[in-house]
């Protein structure tokens, strides 16, 4: 029944099901059991040759016979933040789900969840195959597939390879999409050349280029878009200092490249509304926050005492 154990046909048909390519979302949904269930026994009770569901009903019994194990009285803390661990878990499942929506394949989902959801953003193929309950074939091949997405970088840490995923990862992932639309827009342009416009195939090509070079050029000018956060850092990093800083010096404290502070200090200047109820004032090369003043009524700043 819903909520209670899940049974020996429960299992039967998660493994039915898990053939035939259903996600973890859709086989809860059709046992009216939560996500975090399926992916929990299904974590548990995989092997080499995926869930086993016999074997699940064996283990599952052993462990009930040698009794329940007695509840925590204290909360478990995790990475010292005190979070539930289970929650989290649940947490990371529902979000692999969703990118596995968008299209993903799913051990690439699970392994980009599973280092988002980390505080660092870094694991090692070890950590995240002790984490995953998978072969360190099976990182290697998704962590392949995310690094041609832009989507984590590699780094060496002595002998091991640690893989990361950092505040610079929208920022890579957008420019990597720009590129692959311009090489959409430059093919499609050859094949118009090569096939000649008055055919069918060749105005079918013509179409494609220009219907990519659209949403390129829709891309450039929401760039917006993907320095709004930056340009909040920017704003704030000004604010606590409560002096006025040269991008050199805003860029090193916030261990940021020159050229990404002064996009998103461009963006302040062009897109004011970003910045609410302040403004960034430049002068001789060195950027101030102020707040406008213009937003207060004479009475209010009378009060306030300016």
């Amino acid at each position: 029944m819903p909520g209670g154990r899940l049974t020996q046909e429960d299992r039967r048909l998660i493994a039915t099901w898990l053939k035939d390519g259903l996600g973890y979302a859709e086989i809860g949904r059709r046992l009216g059991r939560p996500t975090s269930t399926i992916s929990r026994e299904v974590a548990r009770n995989s092997g080499r040759s995926g869930y086993r569901a016999e074997e699940a009903t064996r283990v599952t019994g052993e462990r009930a016979r040698r009794g329940k194990p007695r509840p925590r009285t204290v909360p478990v803390v995790e990475n010292g933040y005190g979070r539930d661990p289970e929650a989290v878990r649940a947490f990371e499942t529902e979000f692999a789900e969703m990118i596995v929506a968008t299209g993903l394949p799913r051990m690439t989902a699970r392994l980009l969840a599973c280092l988002s959801v980390s505080d660092d953003g870094v694991l090692t193929a070890a950590e995240l195959a002790q984490r995953l309950q998978v072969s360190p074939a099976s990182i290697s091949n998704a962590v392949a597939y995310l690094e041609a997405q832009a989507m984590l970088r590699r780094e060496r840490d002595g002998r091991r390879e640690r893989y990361v995923i950092d505040e610079e990862m929208p920022q890579r992932v957008w420019d990597e999409s720009v590129r692959s639309n311009q090489e959409w827009v430059r093919i499609a342009r050859r094949g118009a050349e090569v096939l000649g416009t008055s055919t069918p195939a060749g105005a079918r090509m013509d179409d494609l280029s220009r219907f990519h070079a659209r949403i390129n050029e829709i891309m450039l000018d929401d760039r917006v878009a993907v320095f709004a956060g930056d340009a909040l850092t920017v704003l704030a990093a000004l604010l606590h200092a409560d002096r006025a800083l040269s991008v050199p010096a805003l860029a090193g404290a916030l261990g940021w490249a020159p050229d990404r502070v002064a996009a998103a200090l461009l963006v302040v200047e062009e897109h004011p509304h970003i910045a609410g109820p302040m403004r960034v004032d430049c002068r001789e090369g060195l950027y101030r926050a102020v707040p406008l003043a213009e937003r207060l009524t004479v009475g209010q700043l009378a009060a306030l005492g300016s």
